[in-house]
């Protein structure tokens, strides 16, 4: 599976992907940085993505321990989503996010 991670230049790269893995470890294995300090406990916002749109429904609706920490985030969109907290399904796959300022190393 697929998934375009686009970065704060505009620059997109595609990431081979694993069922069962988080967005999280699925863009940090595929070679961009992203900070994700808490290593996917769900416990800081530094793997803060923006879903692309016509993705949002694909992705699922943000838990309330996701809603807590994204209220710590930085400019946080209607797209906005924790990559850690992104499974990746086959559904998911062409999956696109663009990283957000405070993901970024």
């Amino acid at each position: 599976m697929k998934v375009h991670v686009t970065d704060l230049e505009g620059n997109t790269k595609e990431i081979e992907g694993t069922i069962g893995w988080t967005l999280m470890e699925v863009i940090r294995d595929g070679g961009v940085s992203i900070k994700a300090e808490c290593g996917g406990a769900c416990a800081c916002a530094t793997c803060h993505v923006y879903v692309a749109d016509d993705w949002m429904d694909q992705t699922g609706e943000r838990t309330e321990e996701e809603e807590d920490m994204i209220d710590l985030a930085l400019d946080v969109q209607d797209g906005s989503r924790l990559a850690c907290q992104i499974e990746l399904t086959e559904a998911l796959d062409g999956l696109k996010v663009t990283l957000a300022r405070d993901a970024v190393l």
